[in-house]
């Protein structure tokens, strides 16, 4: 299901993610597609998206720090 993480690399991940929690991360998927770990502001989120934005049933709204974004983003490969 899950490639890799695109944050934390094999090596330093148990430095960064002890226990499991407070883990916000970037994964890449078999498919291609990403996954991303963060907190769920679901409950806190779906009165204030912007217009045209939505949350079906089966989504959830996280929360990811921008730093965990602006990493992942080094590893994102650019371009079609």
């Amino acid at each position: 299901m899950f490639t890799r993480s695109l944050v934390y690399p094999v090596s330093g991940r148990i430095q960064s993610c002890s226990g499991g929690h407070g883990c916000p991360d970037v994964l890449e998927m078999e498919s291609g597609d990403y996954a991303v770990i963060g907190t769920d502001i679901t409950s806190q989120a779906l009165a204030l998206l912007p217009s045209g934005s939505g949350c079906g049933p089966d989504e959830r709204v996280v929360q990811v720090p921008r730093a965990v974004m602006t990493r992942a983003h080094q590893t994102i490969p650019s371009g079609s």
